[in-house]
């Protein structure tokens, strides 16, 4: 039958042609800015044309960045929509525009960060993180998944982070979310794999980009009520620093992960997990080697709070290279 993306989204598979030469429709949430919109522009503008991608975003007041970097893959191999993750109206909605509804590939994208004590985080602020990097990431695949079971073929992609394998000092929240999209979707996958449907978490480290930086800015001068004094102190003078030297020494940027992103979507045989930075792997190979958990938690507690200098220094060799670096098979 016929499949006809988005109007304005080029042209559309007819009977006759090979399916398999036909373009997998892509579905991209969070593309206002960061890795969305430099996955959505660089998968609209592969050279052999085998995606239609739809980049969404919550406020569509948002999305001039987005067509700007898109250029003449607009309204061609790149179609604009509306997309609210919390909300089962608005994915009813955009899935509508997509006739018969179906995704061939979903990119899991929208998130949105949380970083400082616990003690200063209300519970309903709690709640909003998990509504969009959990449930909102839930929401999209129950909306995809029955016409991807139907076709017995599909790719979820997840954009998870190596927060999602170990936990992170005042970003107890964030990493909270992450670890149960890791869970959730780690499960999924054994399921799926009887539909031929392949699940790919895809495990950034630190990312520079101007709203992390904002970010980091904010909470520097946050009061974070109800919070001690102590616990204040480590935050701003422990912990941010080592962020700061952490994104400056081994920062990716929004380009190079969708890259690896890009990769994946076009293997036939996706991986489960792939982290995006080598030069990163070694701070995960800490939780690797002993399952406990011991020698990463005091390990990490060690470098932050007794021997900062040599935390900078080893953030340094990994960023020019010294230390070897794994990342895993690509």
């Amino acid at each position: 039958g016929q499949r006809q993306v988005l109007p304005g989204g080029g042209p559309a598979s007819t009977e006759g042609i090979n399916m398999a030469a036909a373009p997998r429709t892509v579905l991209i949430s969070g593309c206002s800015s960061g890795i969305g919109l430099e996955l959505a522009v660089q998968l609209a503008r592969d050279p052999r044309q085998r995606y239609q991608v739809v980049a969404t975003m919550r406020d569509l007041g948002k999305k001039e960045a987005l067509e700007a970097a898109a250029g003449e893959a607009l309204g061609q191999t790149l179609t604009v929509a509306q997309l609210d993750v919390c909300s089962d109206e608005s994915v009813a909605q955009c899935l509508s525009c997509i006739q018969g509804g179906e995704v061939d590939v979903l990119v899991n994208n929208a998130g949105m960060g949380a970083v400082g004590p616990v003690e200063g985080l209300s519970i309903a602020a709690m709640q909003n993180i998990f509504d969009t990097n959990f449930f909102g990431a839930v929401r999209l695949v129950k909306a995809v998944l029955p016409g991807m079971k139907r076709r017995r073929q599909g790719h979820i992609v997840v954009v998870s982070s190596v927060m999602g394998l170990q936990g992170v000092m005042f970003n107890d929240v964030y990493a909270a979310s992450k670890f149960a999209l890791e869970g959730f979707f780690e499960s999924l996958a054994i399921q799926l794999l009887q539909f031929n449907i392949f699940i790919s978490l895809v495990e950034p480290g630190p990312v520079v980009t101007e709203f992390e930086g904002k970010l980091l800015a904010q909470v520097s001068t946050a009061e974070f009520p109800d919070t001690d004094p102590d616990t204040l102190r480590y935050f701003r003078d422990f912990y941010l620093p080592a962020s700061r030297e952490l994104f400056r020494s081994v920062g990716q940027s929004p380009q190079d992960v969708a890259q690896v992103i890009v990769k994946i979507i076009g293997k036939a045989r996706p991986p489960l997990r792939r982290q995006t930075n080598a030069r990163y792997s070694p701070l995960t190979l800490l939780k690797a080697v002993d399952p406990s958990g011991v020698l990463y938690v005091r390990t990490t507690h060690s470098l932050l709070f007794r021997w900062p200098r040599l935390l900078n220094l080893g953030l340094r060799c990994l960023a020019c290279g010294c230390l070897p670096t794994r990342v895993g098979p690509r």
